[in-house]
């Protein structure tokens, strides 16, 4: 973080905040309420606002082994709620295709909760390259798909990769193709699908039981 921006009058938040800043050297700066809604790209800020540096490659502390790619989520919300699920859940690199996705927007870093901050997130132009790509390297890369098999049916330990789909028409036909297998939630209610975020938590917190089970079992 390269600077706080505040606006309103003096408090006991506003005192709160300045001496954080002061503590780990931040810049702090007053602005008017405007310059505020310009930044957040939306009035509802609170007074406050920041200038953060571009994120840096590798940063993330999540599993090397454990990697997410995404398709046409339109949703920024919904994005940045997957993120945070993602982020939770100990994923080290989100793939995020390009064309037909939300762009990483503000909307998306506030849902993520901050996630955005941790997440190594990379937009990417052609799944069906990167798959192949992650292959060659060893991983195992399952869709998800509602006629796939349920996920704790299914080795999810070890290299790993899980594609997920956009909220209307789920995975590409060819990413679907190209994936080793495809893993669904068996549904037992009415509604015929969740959406993504919600989808994402039961598929990543199932691997995760599983790659803690892993862990627990080594003998070394």
């Amino acid at each position: 973080m390269e600077e706080v921006l505040i606006s309103g009058r003096p408090g006991k938040r506003r005192a709160e905040i300045e001496g954080l800043c002061r503590r780990h050297r931040i810049t702090v700066t007053s602005a008017a309420p405007q310059q505020l809604t310009a930044l957040a790209s939306t009035p509802r800020h609170n007074g406050f606002g920041a200038r953060c540096r571009p994120a840096s490659v590798g940063r993330t502390g999540g599993d090397p082994d454990f990697r997410i790619l995404v398709e046409d989520v339109q949703d920024p919300r919904n994005l940045g709620a997957m993120l945070r699920v993602c982020e939770g859940a100990g994923v080290s690199r989100v793939l995020l295709r390009d064309r037909g996705s939300a762009p990483l927007s503000p909307a998306v870093a506030r849902t993520a909760a901050g996630a955005t901050e941790w997440l190594e997130v990379e937009r990417i132009v052609n799944s069906v390259r990167e798959i192949e790509r992650l292959q060659g390297e060893g991983f195992w890369v399952y869709g998800t798909d509602p006629a796939g098999e349920p996920p704790w049916e299914v080795d999810l330990t070890g290299k790993l990769m899980l594609c997920l789909g956009g909220e209307e028409k789920g995975l590409r036909a060819r990413t679907r193709k190209a994936c080793d297998r495809l893993i669904g939630l068996p549904m037992q209610g009415r509604v015929e699908s969740l959406n993504l975020a919600t989808a994402a938590a039961a598929f990543l917190f199932e691997a995760v039981r599983q790659r803690i089970g892993a862990t627990s079992e080594d003998p070394d």
